[in-house]
């Protein structure tokens, strides 16, 4: 049975430096949720108070309305699967597979038939006599979901599993956990940095940032409304300009950048000497005419990336942004220093915090 999660006012400290910094959260039961951020923002902290790895300096976790702050882990109704998965290297994939099962006081063709249908769950039918070494990447990747599966947990756990395997690899799992989500209807937890990964299994996510949560929400509005610049480059947003001023005109708002006016989507809140314009390349198009575009730009290299080739773009102060345009077409070809039209549509440009982003930015 999926089990729902409330995190209330959890912190957690190790000696002077703050690992999680007062998390609120809550998560339904049967969700599929994403702890997304960068290394060292807090995600896998969070992820170990919740199993009863650790526990936290301040706050309640709750399970189902039961407070487990003094529940060990083997007591909770929650199970793991490790970056490193920790498999045993001595046992074949059906003694790891029934592992747990085995020390619940569980033997025979019991304990045979539950081990078979974990197997036939994560489609290894038959792999229970197999040693561990001889398991490729992937099929241990396997053998790890149906070891936790096996037990019937509410509440599954996912710590960056997928880090080390190659880009294959990585989409096969993928699919693969979104399939035994929807097959099982426990409450899927996933810590992750990869936003791909994020985007296309979360009902919903958040984005952490030295400890605190940045924007929690599902996955379509981190793009269509990014809580800061922050949020808007780790999503892959990644211009950001600096604009010289902002000016309501009769059509809406308007950031200068470069001489060159950008319509940003309204309303505009009122923001401080940080702000920044984060322009969604998705948004961009090339134009077949100067007098019609809405920006006039000048190229500065051309990235190559298979189906897609990235344009680079200056303004006349020197900021940036990138264009994605088809690899067979003429704009993939261009040199360095010819003149680019662009049109932007509706909502391309935003006005956003500069919160979270170094200086530099």
């Amino acid at each position: 049975m999926a089990i729902a999660i409330d995190i209330q006012s959890v912190s957690r400290s190790y000696g002077p430096i703050k690992a999680l910094d007062g998390i609120d959260l809550s998560i339904k039961a049967g969700e599929f949720f994403t702890l997304l951020g960068s290394s060292g923002c807090g995600k896998s902290t969070l992820l170990k108070l919740i199993g009863g790895f650790d526990r936290p300096s301040e706050g309640c976790i709750l399970l189902d309305g039961r407070d487990v702050i003094d529940v060990p882990a083997n007591q909770r109704p929650v199970n793991t699967v490790f970056q490193s998965l920790a498999l045993f290297p001595h046992m074949t994939v059906a003694e790891n597979v029934g592992y747990g099962l085995k020390l619940r006081g569980l033997s025979g063709a019991s304990l045979k038939a539950k081990v078979e249908d974990a197997l036939d769950l994560v489609e290894l039918p038959g792999f229970g006599p197999r040693t561990i070494g001889m398991m490729s990447g992937g099929q241990r990747q396997r053998v790890a979901l149906a070891r936790a599966l096996v037990m019937e947990p509410g509440i599954l756990l996912l710590d960056e599993p997928l880090t080390g395997l190659d880009e294959r690899l990585r989409q096969q799992m993928r699919d693969e956990f979104g399939r035994l989500h929807r097959r099982t209807g426990a409450t899927f937890i996933l810590v992750t940095h990869n936003q791909d990964e994020a985007l296309s299994l979360s009902d919903r996510m958040a984005i952490m940032h030295k400890g605190r949560i940045e924007q929690l929400g599902v996955p379509a509005q981190f793009f269509e409304h990014p809580a800061n610049s922050f949020v808007a480059r780790f999503v892959g947003i990644d211009t950001l300009l600096k604009p010289e001023r902002i000016e309501m005109r009769d059509n809406g708002p308007h950031a200068i950048v470069g001489g060159q006016s950008l319509r940003l989507r309204a309303p505009v809140a009122t923001l401080g000497a940080d702000s920044l314009v984060a322009v969604r390349p998705d948004r961009l198009r090339i134009s077949e005419s100067i007098d019609t575009a809405d920006l006039v730009l000048t190229v500065v290299a051309t990235t190559f990336r298979g189906l897609q080739t990235d344009v680079r773009l200056t303004f006349a102060d020197g900021q940036s942004l990138v264009a994605v345009v088809s690899s067979d077409s003429p704009a993939a070809t261009m040199k360095p220093g010819t003149q680019v039209p662009l049109s932007l549509l509706p909502d391309a440009a935003m006005l956003l915090s500069g919160s979270g982003m170094p200086p530099a930015a």
